[in-house]
């Protein structure tokens, strides 16, 4: 394969990357769907970049919370419900799989909805109502 080949493959399959990175601008589901990724891989740079001003100390602390055990997502799908002007509720499906050792956790997602905002045009997880 010619090398001018492969740097466009390289090119297009970089800017695949950085648009599927900034898939949770383009709705509130996806934005909680991210969010909910980065805690389960406990990675708090990226749930606290995930979530709006108010809530990026929570989310620290959300994905911190996960660091100790095995965790894993089941089934989650997420639909954004009511929306007003720069702020929507999304509801999910499925739940977090934990495991402590001994002790299994599961936390069902459809049991509370989440607060999503847009701040500086982009989507952010914000809170649970």
């Amino acid at each position: 394969m010619p090398r001018s080949h492969r740097r466009t493959i390289l090119a297009a399959t970089l800017a695949a990357l950085v648009v599927g990175a900034c898939g949770s601008a383009g709705s509130p589901a996806r934005a909680v769907e991210a969010y909910l990724e980065a805690l389960i891989r406990k990675d708090e740079i990226g749930a606290a970049n995930l979530a709006c001003a108010d809530w990026e100390a929570q989310a620290r602390a959300e994905a911190l919370s996960f660091d100790a055990v095995e965790v894993q997502l089941e089934d989650v799908a997420c639909q954004s419900g009511e929306a007003s002007g720069e702020s929507a509720r999304v509801t999910c499906t499925g739940r977090i799989l934990a495991n402590y050792g001994t002790e299994d956790q599961e936390i069902d997602l459809s049991a509370r909805a989440f607060r999503v905002v847009r701040e500086a045009g982009q989507w952010l997880m914000c809170g649970y109502e």
